[in-house]
């Protein structure tokens, strides 16, 4: 063992408690629930996002963000993580993934595409808190167009 490092069982339970925050997470996004997605930050997060500004500082921007997103959607929301990291040392942790979001937007508009997503958490008062996000789409550099994969 590291000196200062946590036990491997730790690492381990920490890890599965990461993974069922981001779980909760995405079963609150889908039932377009904001109090419980906003019960997982940090009142202090920081979210890089694709929508501007460049930078959302704090859970009230970043709930107004993501009312607004959820309420440019009507019906339900799909999602579905791919290819999720999760990395766990002391009270810090970061994971990194590709995220499918597909649904109908209120102007019928049907979206499907994949997003790099990142967060960073750290344990706050003995429970894991997403103190940052980041949302990511490839551009193409040749146009400066975002690109939009149907399948990562």
């Amino acid at each position: 063992m590291i000196a200062n490092s946590p036990p491997i069982d730790d690492v381990t339970t920490d890890e599965a408690c990461v993974r069922r925050l981001l779980d909760d997470r995405v079963d609150a996004l889908r039932a377009k629930d904001v109090d419980r997605v906003m019960s997982l930050n940090s009142p202090d997060i920081v979210v890089f996002d694709i929508p501007t500004p460049l930078q959302y500082l704090g859970n009230y921007a970043c709930r107004t963000s993501i009312v607004a997103w959820l309420n440019s959607y009507r019906g339900p929301l799909s999602f579905e993580t791919r290819d999720l990291r999760v990395a766990v040392g002391g009270d810090v942790a970061f994971t990194h993934s590709l995220f499918r979001v597909s649904g109908t937007m209120k102007n019928g508009t049907a979206t499907d595409h994949w997003v790099r997503l990142t967060f960073c958490l750290r344990k706050i008062g003995g429970k894991w808190r997403i103190t940052h996000q980041h949302v990511s789409l490839p551009i193409d550099l040749e146009s400066g167009e975002a690109v939009h994969y149907r399948q990562p």
